[in-house]
């Protein structure tokens, strides 16, 4: 007598389907941290709006896969024009890109017409290719200090971001876009102060986007918040403090996609968001099926028109030569 020992068949997952359909298309998936929880899990890197730039420049794959917003897609697909770039909801927007339009931007140079334009990397292709550098949340302060101290400066869209960098550079000669994330903008002083009085020995990881951020250095400066557990970073730049950290609880001031990345990172440490409420409805755009659908049918490509993305190119080329934080997630099918 025998016994059958033969495996039962297993079904494929959404994620087998997903990584299978990658390999043959000869794609990279790049997703960014707020992302839900399973669409970074099957992503081939995860990663901040500086690190998907650069990951994008230099891969090989004919496909890249950008599970993020726009801006993004449109960003690789310019500095890539020999790839297909596909996102798998076209749809999925941002509020800050909206918030500086290319007519705005051309006005306000008209306004200071020896002024140098950085421009956050939350922006169209249209508004990049009228910048003379773009930067993220990680090296905006790098970006800046490369500039000769006495150049003006057009600093935008995001308010809150400009306003780190000219407390970080101590320059005034920096005119700053009063645009938003609203997502980060609705991260409020009140929220960050209660939820420092429940958790007096938390550390605080803020992202410099948020409407709280003078708020907490604020708290630091009257001793309510201890100045070394206070943190003003990027996505990237929380990863890399949540791998370091030895403190039992943080609180984290960004949007909630970023907190499966800290939770991997370090699973001994309780991460909590400030606001649970901090959701980005265009980021979750990007669900399993749209990207399952998006690798059967190579549809929602984005293009840049050559002239323009030629244009554009060179001052996001520039912001990836600057150094900064680009910290991103292996994955561990790779």
């Amino acid at each position: 007598m025998t016994t059958d020992c033969a495996t039962p068949h297993v079904p494929p997952t959404w994620a087998d389907d997903v990584r299978r359909l990658a390999q043959e298309r000869d794609a990279i998936i790049l997703a960014h941290n707020y992302q839900a929880p399973e669409i970074q899990d099957v992503a081939d890197h995860v990663g901040d709006s500086l690190a998907l730039a650069r990951l994008a420049a230099k891969s090989s794959a004919h496909t890249i896969v950008l599970a993020g917003v726009h801006f993004m897609a449109e960003t690789a697909a310019l500095l890539c024009p020999d790839k297909t770039i596909l996102i798998p909801d076209a749809n999925a927007g941002c509020s800050l890109a909206d918030s500086l339009t290319v007519d705005q931007l051309r006005a306000w140079k008209a306004e200071h017409p020896h002024a140098a334009v950085v421009t956050y990397v939350n922006t169209t292709a249209e508004v990049k290719a009228e910048s003379d550098i773009c930067c993220t949340s990680s090296n905006a302060v790098d970006v800046v200090n490369s500039l000769p101290a006495d150049q003006e400066i057009l600093f935008g869209p995001d308010q809150f971001l400009g306003a780190h960098v000219r407390r970080m550079t101590g320059r005034h000669n920096i005119h700053v876009w009063m645009g938003e994330c609203h997502v980060h903008a609705d991260i409020s002083p009140t929220e960050l102060c209660d939820q420092v009085k429940a958790n007096p020995e938390a550390d605080l990881y803020i992202h410099p986007e948020c409407g709280c951020t003078t708020s907490a250095l604020w708290l630091t400066s009257n001793g309510d918040l201890p100045r070394e557990r206070t943190h003003v970073l990027s996505t990237g730049g929380m990863l890399d403090a949540a791998r370091a950290t030895h403190n039992r609880q943080v609180l984290v001031a960004t949007e909630t996609g970023m907190l499966h990345q800290l939770r991997q990172a370090n699973p001994s440490t309780t991460f909590t968001p400030v606001n649970p409420d901090a959701v980005c409805p265009f980021m979750k755009m990007i669900t399993p099926e749209k990207l399952l659908h998006c690798l059967q049918t190579s549809t929602e490509v984005v293009t840049v028109d050559p002239a323009l993305a030629e244009k554009a190119r060179t001052a996001v080329e520039r912001m990836i030569a600057i150094g900064g934080t680009t910290t991103t997630k292996e994955p561990a099918h790779a």
